[in-house]
């Protein structure tokens, strides 16, 4: 019988019981993939992580999981972790954190109670496989509720970023399932992220988001970094400036979350920033055949 310990997190809030709920297993490298992939199935959030033993001083091996699949990359995991590890006094905050997913080595630093990730490489950014007139009826909307036609973007998972109008076509949206059996399950991403760009011409864009995917059903997330990610590197393709992106998301499921992107300037082309808070809300352990 063996006993595996792990912290719960709020992720991307500085208050309890908002954000992104998520489970990190410390010290968790000999678990088989399999024992991860139960576990994480347990749990049933909307991520996982297990942490091996450090590497070096602030060096960590780092996976992944859904409930259903390990994940090459993901945001909220990498911020949670990286606020456990400072919470637990793990980590030296002077230095630049280490963590190894299996997409690259994120390099997190520590800032006025943010921990900031640097994406470990530049997005990709394309024609999605969603045409406009499509993804109006996937969300339940009207024409002119939908801005432009749908992009592809990706740091290693990838959305669909469709544009809405206004903060109201926002909060109207009524996913059609059967539209998304159709049009979404069968591109290479089951994952939608809707914005609404609230400033554009500020030195810090604010946007509303929203993300939905398709994991055994339906389901939304109330904070997703690598998404934000996603739309601020492809934002950043638009223009050379400087790019300061404050994104709340989580709003309409009484979860609200804050997501700090940046882009351009003294960052290298095509890669993204991405930090956030978050706070330590409980600690469990399973007792099982591990």
């Amino acid at each position: 019988m063996k006993t595996a310990e792990y912290y719960l997190l709020d992720v991307f809030t500085d208050q309890p019981f908002t954000g992104n709920p998520l489970a990190v297993f410390l010290e968790a490298g000999e678990l088989e993939t399999i024992t991860m992939q139960a576990l994480a199935n347990e749990l049933n959030l909307a991520e996982t992580v297990f942490l091996g033993a450090a590497t070096g001083p602030n060096h960590f091996p780092m996976r992944i999981f859904t409930p259903t699949q390990e994940l090459l990359f993901a945001g909220h995991p990498t911020v949670g972790t990286a606020h456990l590890l400072a919470a637990l006094n793990l980590v030296n905050h002077n230095q630049t954190l280490r963590l190894q997913p299996p997409i690259g080595e994120l390099a997190v630093s520590y800032d006025q109670g943010r921990a900031t990730f640097t994406t470990a490489q530049p997005a990709t950014v394309m024609a999605s496989t969603i045409e406009h007139a499509t993804a109006v009826e996937l969300l339940g909307l009207k024409e002119h509720q939908v801005i432009g036609n749908p992009v592809f973007a990706s740091f290693g998972l990838p959305f669909h970023l469709i544009e809405l109008a206004d903060v109201a076509a926002l909060e109207s949206v009524q996913i059609a399932t059967t539209i998304w059996a159709n049009a979404v399950a069968p591109s290479s991403a089951e994952q939608v992220y809707l914005y609404v760009a609230e400033q554009r011409h500020s030195a810090e864009m604010r946007i509303r988001s929203r993300m939905f995917s398709m994991e055994n059903s339906l389901r939304e997330d109330p904070a997703t970094g690598s998404a934000a990610a996603a739309l601020t590197g492809y934002l950043a393709s638009l223009q050379p400036d400087a790019l300061q992106c404050r994104i709340h998301q989580g709003v309409e499921m009484g979860r609200p979350s804050i997501i700090y992107t940046a882009a351009n300037g003294d960052i290298e082309p095509g890669y993204v920033k991405v930090g956030g808070n978050a706070v330590v809300v409980g600690k469990g352990f399973f007792e099982a055949h591990l």
